[in-house]
């Protein structure tokens, strides 16, 4: 009698092979087009979050009201990562790519090969939440570094992972991937 060896433990499940023509995007690939999807968001962000801060901190006589600092903040940070949760998590469910990866020829895939659903797509990129600190006095300082964290350690689990080049946010969504195109 064969006995058939125990299943993998719930989260650490390897991930599919990547389908036939489809190879892992490599770390600098997906730097570049995590940098274009950066300056893409800062530039929206600048522009929308200032104009709402600005009408809630400034008076009529353009004064600023030192009491409404926190109030500013906290919907900056809100609206900060309201824009960024969405922008990652409509493009990467709908299409597959952010504008970043679709000039770097990149395509995020869900564990069964097609899109990854919103939850995946969100889950993969939920790092990039950490701006929502910022609702907290103090504690708003930290969120950059938080991020800068994240990527770093985004950046060590790619590169060791010479076969799917998937890292910790891609396991934390269930094992996408980001294949090259093209």
């Amino acid at each position: 009698m064969t006995e058939q060896p125990p299943p993998p433990a719930p989260g650490f499940e390897p991930a599919p092979a990547p389908q036939t023509g489809e190879r892992p995007g490599e770390l600098l690939d997906r730097f570049l087009a995590r940098l274009i999807d950066f300056v893409l968001l800062a530039v929206v962000e600048g522009v929308l979050v200032t104009a709402i801060v600005v009408s809630v901190v400034m008076g009529d006589s353009g004064n600023m009201y030192t009491a409404s600092t926190w109030g500013a903040s906290a919907v900056s940070a809100v609206l900060t990562t309201a824009i960024s949760l969405g922008y990652f998590g409509y493009l990467e469910s709908s299409r597959g790519q952010t504008v970043g990866k679709m000039v770097m020829k990149l395509r995020t895939v869900g564990p069964t090969g097609g899109h990854p659903t919103m939850e995946q797509a969100l889950r993969r990129n939920i790092w990039v939440g950490a701006s929502i600190l910022g609702i907290i006095p103090v504690l708003g300082y930290l969120s950059g570094l938080v991020e800068l964290v994240a990527m770093i350690m985004i950046a060590v689990g790619i590169n060791k992972d010479t076969v799917n080049r998937q890292a910790w946010h891609d396991h934390f969504a269930g094992g996408t991937r980001v294949v090259k195109i093209g």
